[in-house]
């Protein structure tokens, strides 16, 4: 279930931040609200379109390239979780 895959994704966002990355308090908190919004729409378990989540993580991707790019990586997989599921 892509639901599934979504959560595994961002279990591992949340390790990769748990190794304290060098990343400043607003990009953590940037990531935090991300993860936020991606729980409350995988608890929702709905399958209709978002689209400003799938924007919001695509804008981090972008954002944490450069400098972080394992976190970018997952970000990735979670856009294109988000897009399997409809959202």
């Amino acid at each position: 279930m892509p639901a599934r895959e979504l959560q595994d994704q961002l279990n591992t966002l949340r390790e990769q931040l748990e190794q304290n990355p060098p990343l400043s308090l607003e990009e953590r908190e940037h990531l935090q609200t991300l993860m936020g919004q991606i729980d409350a729409q995988i608890k929702l378990e709905t399958a209709t379109q978002d689209a400003s989540l799938a924007d919001g993580v695509n804008l981090a991707v972008e954002r944490f390239e450069l400098d972080h790019p394992g976190i970018a990586g997952t970000l990735r997989n979670i856009v294109q979780t988000l897009g399997n599921i409809g959202i």
